[in-house]
């Protein structure tokens, strides 16, 4: 009995190593697939998180976001002042989520973030998304001076489109896309997108949304 003590006291310090070591590995793991800057999820970890949403729960509300003036805020301000609007508006979604447990959210270029949000049912989206609109517009107190950009955002609804491959992720981030991009056109806000066929969509150039940086509208002969 006293060798099984022993031995029993003896691996108790190793198991316990080993737990505070696997902790440690999780935590750097989880961070290294976190944005530094504004502390969401980058976009190979939001595409995951968001597409395992989707087979869970039927109202999950995908939204794209788009800053406006950004680069405006830049080159005027400089990149620290840029620095801060990114960290201002991954604390803005961290705010507006809140209490949604059932979310995730991620920036997935230099000023696009995205969300996936599981709702209680479709008509809380407008309500979400003017929340969310309100704290990223919201002026941002830095430097001595007030910062404001805009957003443009663009949302769809898996429940809107039909069985198949228009309910998977990348269909329905097209669509958000393409709303982000209509609203960004009418001076920013948000929009929902309508289910697919009821409105006419735009034209996709090398397999990209028109107006979309690196497409072309017109032909031209290969150098």
């Amino acid at each position: 009995m006293s060798h099984a003590l022993t031995a029993l006291s003896a691996a108790l310090p190793l198991a316990s190593g080993w737990a505070v070591h696997g902790l440690r590995m999780h935590r750097r793991y989880e961070n290294a697939r976190r944005d530094p800057l504004s502390g969401l999820w980058t976009r190979d970890a939001f595409e995951e998180q968001a597409t395992r949403l989707l087979t869970q729960y039927p109202h999950v509300a995908v939204v794209l976001v788009d800053l406006d003036g950004f680069k405006a805020v830049n080159d005027t301000h400089g990149h620290p002042a840029g620095d801060a609007v990114i960290r201002a508006t991954g604390a803005s979604f961290t705010d507006a989520l809140t209490g949604l447990r059932r979310s995730v959210a991620g920036r997935i270029g230099g000023d696009e973030f995205a969300a996936a949000v599981a709702l209680p049912a479709p008509t809380d989206l407008p309500w979400l998304l003017g929340g969310l609109h309100g704290e990223i517009t919201a002026p941002l107190h830095h430097g001595g001076r007030d910062l404001v950009v805009g957003a443009s955002i663009g949302a769809a609804l898996p429940s809107d489109a039909p069985q198949g491959p228009a309910r998977e992720l990348s269909a329905l981030l097209r669509r958000a896309d393409e709303w982000m991009y209509r609203t960004k056109q009418e001076g920013g806000g948000w929009n929902i997108a309508p289910a697919p066929g009821s409105a006419p969509g735009l034209r996709t150039v090398n397999g990209r949304r028109e107006g979309r940086p690196g497409t072309t509208s017109g032909t031209g002969a290969a150098a």
